[in-house]
């Protein structure tokens, strides 16, 4: 199985999955013959992504590679599924439950960002990690690698602050050019599905705004002749 922690949501995680897999099966069959007669067994693969971002996120949600693919098919020869589990406070209470060190990673995160939000991040990752000894959350661990935990948290935060400002910077700009094929792809799968333009917008985590001028740029470029039905 294959675990991966986000704190972004980004839909090229199953296409990162398969390279990594790749990678991994490669490792693994190195010293097999490929090529003879006799079965190459490898362990069937499974995809978890942990996910503690801000932005608003299902307890669970499946990424699909086929969601990547500009070409739309009834049967796709080759599909990768990841479960993105929402593992903020407040989701996934079951899992929360059964798992004592993911319950507590979770009221960590979130008492970092709550003090962060009125404090230097520092003080708050300091002033975190003095509560959650006292409090019994992850006391061991901290206790143990408090300097490393604090050096880690600030990291971690400073990069998910920042990856969302550059996000948010990327849209007002105009996203790249790959970025919006496959924005577009989505779209005309979704809308083929007859999904509304507000379920589109929920689905995909994009305003209205940004779906109804992707499609006026695929109605646009289908009257100038691309070869693609108008939506």
């Amino acid at each position: 199985s294959l675990y991966e922690h986000q704190s972004t949501y980004s839909p090229n995680l199953p296409l990162r999955f398969l390279l990594y897999l790749s990678d991994l099966y490669s490792d693994m069959t190195k010293n097999d013959n490929l090529y003879g007669t006799k079965k190459v067994l490898i362990p069937p693969p499974q995809f978890i992504i942990f996910y503690n971002g801000t932005d608003e996120q299902p307890d669970q949600r499946i990424l699909r590679l086929s969601d990547l693919y500009t070409v739309e098919e009834k049967e796709h020869k080759l599909e990768l599924e990841a479960v993105m589990l929402n593992i903020n406070l407040g989701h996934n209470e079951a899992l929360m439950r059964a798992c004592k060190t993911l319950r507590e990673y979770a009221q960590y995160t979130a008492r970092v960002r709550q003090y962060a939000a009125r404090m230097p991040l520092a003080d708050a990752v300091e002033r975190t990690i003095t509560e959650c000894i006292r409090e019994g959350i992850l006391k061991e661990f901290l206790e143990k690698n408090r300097a490393e935990a604090k050096k880690m948290s600030i990291y971690e935060y400073d990069q998910e602050k920042h990856m969302r400002q550059e996000r948010e910077a990327a849209w007002e700009d105009g996203v790249t050019a790959g970025e919006e094929k496959i924005l577009q792809s989505q779209i005309r799968k979704k809308l083929a599905k007859g999904k509304t333009l507000a379920q589109i917008a929920d689905e995909l985590e994009e305003s209205e705004s940004v779906i109804q001028s992707q499609i006026d740029k695929m109605n646009a470029a289908a009257a100038s002749g691309d070869g693609k039905q108008p939506i």
